[in-house]
């Protein structure tokens, strides 16, 4: 794959046509050699195991996903209500410690 991207800009002057080409063979190399590997035979068992496990999730109902989206959007909007918070607190503490307190100006 890597050849064929390279080839894609070291063929910058040609046309677009041989540019393109170039990175599919790569890619068509890249898959053949996969195919007849040994490590390319085992990314294909665990691509098709790793499939078929995904049939057996029971993924949440549109319900569920719209109740979950809406607690983890008020609990972000509570938490960036207390880091405010305390980031103004923290503010008014070290303008207090520095002496320019509110009256100092």
């Amino acid at each position: 794959m890597a050849a064929g991207v390279a080839g894609f800009y070291y063929l910058r002057d040609s046309a677009m046509v041989i540019r393109v080409v170039s990175v599919l063979t790569g890619f068509l190399l890249a898959a053949t050699v996969a195919w007849f590997t040994v490590q390319g035979k085992q990314f294909y068992a665990f691509s098709r195991e790793s499939s078929e496990e995904t049939k057996k999730v029971v993924w949440p109902n549109r319900k569920e996903t719209v109740q979950m989206t809406g607690l983890v959007f008020a609990f972000v909007v509570v938490m960036a209500i207390f880091l405010w918070m305390v980031d103004a607190g923290l503010l008014l503490s070290v303008k207090y410690m520095m002496g320019r307190g509110e009256g100092d100006g």
